[in-house]
């Protein structure tokens, strides 16, 4: 059974109740969001958005990771985001950091940065005994073939979720060697990432096979391309879209965080917290209505009539 708390640096965070991971892309690049906070100041007020919307968890960003996205070095990468992390652990609300840079990954937890979200799973040299030797930051390992230049070339799986599966198995063990408590650790999947429409699909049909993983799950669905096709969309980037189809994409992925909640899934990663927030108040008092309801007809008398035949 995975821990019910994620211990995350200054939190001891209660996965009881789905968490709503806020995106906060520091860069002036990213696909999905139009560079809606590609400066500090815009990265801060982002922060301060996604917090008055209802995110449990920022999750703060310095380099793209999109298919084909230009590397940028640990300097530019952390010249981006610290002043945001900064101004980040302000709010009240557990902060992680996007990076797979050990040098930033060291410079943000001396800040007091909450969690490290590797989607390199924590395999760049060194990122792993920094981390063990921190003692508490929470982290994310997250499944990924190749690099964003190389990994839509390694799309081939004989079974996606297994071998997911059994990479996000091995990067557990090797966390745990390292002296990582599971009790810091989640995992995620990495929706999009070296996977295409059916592999992604077949993950969220059969996510629960996942859980047997022994760490809590992060999925990240929010505007990633399969959900862009199935919601009638080109995958073209935010700002080449109308409000309209922006909002039909943000419908479809807070459709898939509640599809993700439902299937297990402890924390999910969004864009449009507000939507995800609602739409996951909505599942539980359904869920919550009917586990009362099975309760009420379980301890209810019988009369005569509802006798079996």
């Amino acid at each position: 059974m995975s821990p019910s708390v994620w211990r995350a640096g200054r939190f001891a965070i209660d996965l009881a109740r789905p968490q709503v991971m806020g995106i906060v892309n520091a860069t002036p690049d990213s696909f999905a969001d139009a560079g809606v906070a590609a400066t500090a100041d815009r990265a801060i007020a982002r922060c301060q958005q996604l917090v008055a919307e209802g995110a449990d968890i920022l999750d703060i960003g310095g380099e793209s990771t999109r298919p084909g996205a230009t590397p940028v070095s640990a300097e530019t990468e952390l010249a981006r985001i610290a002043p945001v992390v900064t101004a980040a652990l302000t709010m009240g609300r557990a902060v992680s950091v996007d990076t797979s840079k050990p040098e930033v990954m060291q410079a943000v937890l001396g800040l007091g940065a909450d969690i490290v979200n590797d989607v390199a799973a924590l395999r760049a040299p060194g990122a792993l005994d920094l981390v063990a030797a921190h003692g508490t930051c929470g982290v994310c390992l997250m499944h990924r073939r190749g690099t964003a230049q190389t990994m839509q070339a390694e799309r081939a799986y004989v079974d996606v979720v297994a071998e997911v599966g059994d990479f996000l198995r091995e990067r557990i063990a090797a966390a745990a060697r390292a002296g990582i408590a599971l009790d810091r650790l989640v995992v995620d999947p990495g929706i999009g990432f070296a996977k295409g429409a059916a592999e992604n699909l077949a993950i969220l049909a059969r996510q629960r096979e996942l859980l047997g993983l022994g760490v809590p799950l992060l999925v990240g669905w929010s505007r990633k391309a399969t959900l862009a096709r199935l919601a009638g969309l080109a995958a073209v980037p935010a700002a080449e879209r109308t409000p309209a189809e922006r909002e039909r994409l943000a419908v479809a992925s807070s459709v898939a965080a509640v599809l993700a909640v439902q299937r297990g899934a402890s924390i999910v990663r969004v864009h449009d917290v507000a939507s995800t927030v609602a739409a996951l108040a909505v599942w539980r008092a359904a869920s919550s209505a009917g586990s009362s309801s099975r309760d009420d007809a379980e301890t209810a008398p019988r009369d005569a009539g509802s006798l079996g035949r």
